[in-house]
């Protein structure tokens, strides 16, 4: 009753900071859980994401004054580097790689006056939100004299080492997930063996975010109190086009060196219950929502996960929700033939595979796990089931050790697909994997003196931003080229016109070269990162 009480003293205000229009689970999440253990605290969302942006200083400050929160929990999605296509700022990849490798003055001009925008546009936003978490802190400060501030979300989780110095002293600077961290707070314990640490108090631990969260369990989300703790909820309900986000699990068991999700999730992989799931999934139907996200780091991260996969779908198709759409991330070679007839039973109508390339020989370098043919021969077991819908096959070129004859390799893998799905429901998406903090590439790039130790990741000058991108020499130049070829010709479908010019350039190799992999190469490998 102490700790209840104790609890309820606290008058929690959320502020999801301006993002693109994605729909906010991770507070909605956040405010859920709390309201659980704590059914007596009071709470409120504030999304800067639904709100014009000369408007964002009046909505938290009306939203401040009329609520007096004790604590000020600010969600951080977004800190734009480099992304493979167009946003809110123009297109990052086409600005870079036309001050780098245009050739033509006037082509180098207008990515430079492009880039010049984007960079002021990054540290606008930077700058932007850092002065929104200071002004919502001064103005509860006049209402509670011992307001605290959490910070966290994506953003945060990846740069909380470099946002330390733009922070208010005494944030408490959240890694990952903060159900545990929020309930200790909420108590007045002890929090700081959490993935955080206080601004101006504690230094980050070494390696923070490669600690393992606390296992929280997880079940259906009560949007009956999240639409009434949250003014702007019924926005993502306006539009069909929306897909609603729904987790079915935490975590990421793989290696895939570029990427962050296995450090910032855990690699524990823990599943949400199937009818826990579902019960969220109907609430959210019940309110006319058709089109679900399943927001899961790998829908099936593993073979083991198959049979949760399987348990999910078949309750869904027990639900009675049968004009249904769902989108997920989905490791293509964790497939069976059931999974396939319920993916295309519960109506999958997108996914994403990330397999980065097409040569068996680089998926092993970049420790990703996959088995391309296995892949292969699970996406033709997904057709025979009646999957006719879109599929984007994310492509990373010029990883580590690429070569003439691994591109070539990547074509004929990616013209199997086409041959499979067919040419317009198989999409390419052009990545260039950037370099992340926290992650395996990191570490290889020190080893290889590409970076320095202490570098900062969010350091936008030219020298620093060519690194970051991720397109080395001896073949950067000549990819340069490439995307800047098809961006020219055929902007509206860039990725299936860098197939094209790539194939025109280096032809296509024999399908079952790209499925093999040699047991040892002479070339560098992540061999000895850690």
């Amino acid at each position: 009753m102490e700790v209840e009480t104790l609890a309820m003293e606290n008058k929690i205000l959320y502020v999801r900071l301006p993002c693109n229009p994605i729909f906010p689970i991770g507070v909605v999440y956040l405010a859920d859980h709390v309201h659980k253990v704590f059914p007596n605290v009071e709470q409120r969302i504030l999304d800067l994401g639904t709100v014009p942006p000369l408007d964002y200083k009046s909505a938290l400050d009306a939203c401040i004054d009329e609520f007096k929160p004790t604590l000020l929990i600010y969600s951080w999605r977004d800190i734009h580097i480099f992304a493979p296509v167009g946003g809110r700022g123009g297109n990052p990849l086409q600005y870079s790689f036309e001050i780098f490798y245009a050739k033509n003055p006037f082509v180098k001009l207008h990515g430079a006056l492009g880039g010049f925008q984007m960079l002021k546009g990054f540290y606008t936003e930077l700058w932007r939100n850092s002065a929104l978490i200071k002004r919502g802190l001064k103005r509860a400060l006049k209402y509670n004299k011992d307001v605290r501030v959490v910070i966290g979300g994506g953003a945060v989780s990846v740069y909380y080492e470099q946002l330390s110095s733009s922070l208010p002293k005494g944030s408490i600077v959240s890694v990952g997930e903060g159900e545990a961290l929020l309930e200790k707070l909420l108590i007045g314990r002890d929090f700081r063996d959490e993935r955080c640490y206080v601004v101006g108090e504690t230094q980050p631990r070494e390696r923070l975010i490669h600690e393992q969260p606390s296992p929280v369990e997880k079940n259906a989300c009560n949007y009956n109190y999240i639409e009434s703790i949250w003014s702007e909820f019924n926005y993502y309900l306006q539009e069909e086009d929306f897909y609603i986000g729904v987790q079915t699990k935490r975590g990421c068991p793989h290696n895939c060196c570029y990427c962050v999700y296995t450090v910032v999730e855990g690699k524990q992989v823990r599943i949400n219950p199937a009818d826990e799931v579902v019960a969220e999934m109907q609430q959210l139907y019940n309110r006319g929502i058709r089109k679900f996200w399943f927001t899961d780091a790998q829908f099936i991260p593993a073979r083991k996960f198959m049979d949760d996969a399987v348990e999910l779908l078949e309750k869904i198709v027990d639900s009675g929700m049968t004009d249904i759409n769902w989108a997920a991330y989905i490791r293509a070679d964790n497939l069976t033939p059931k999974l396939c007839d319920l993916m295309v039973k519960t109506g999958m109508n997108y996914f994403e595979i990330g397999i980065t390339s097409g040569s068996q020989e680089l998926v092993r370098k970049m420790r990703m796990g996959y088995n391309l043919r296995t892949v292969l021969e699970n996406c033709r077991d997904l057709k025979a089931a009646g999957f006719n819908d879109l599929v984007s096959v994310n492509y990373s070129f010029n990883v580590i050790d690429e070569r003439p004859e691994t591109i070539r390799q990547t074509i004929a893998y990616h013209r199997e697909l086409e041959r499979i799905f067919g040419v317009d429901k198989v999409e390419p998406a052009i990545f260039f994997i950037g370099l992340q903090p926290h992650t395996h590439l990191e570490e290889y790039a020190f080893k290889e003196g590409i970076l320095n130790q202490g570098y900062n990741p969010m350091l936008l000058a030219p020298w620093n931003a060519r690194k970051l991108l991720w397109n080395p020499e001896p073949l950067g130049s000549f990819f340069g080229q490439v995307c800047l070829q098809a961006m020219r010709e055929n902007p509206n479908d860039f990725g299936r016109e860098v197939m094209k010019i790539l194939e025109e350039k280096l032809g296509c190799a024999d399908l079952e070269e790209a499925l093999s992999a040699p047991i040892e190469t002479k070339s560098k490998q992540l061999a000895g990162v850690s």
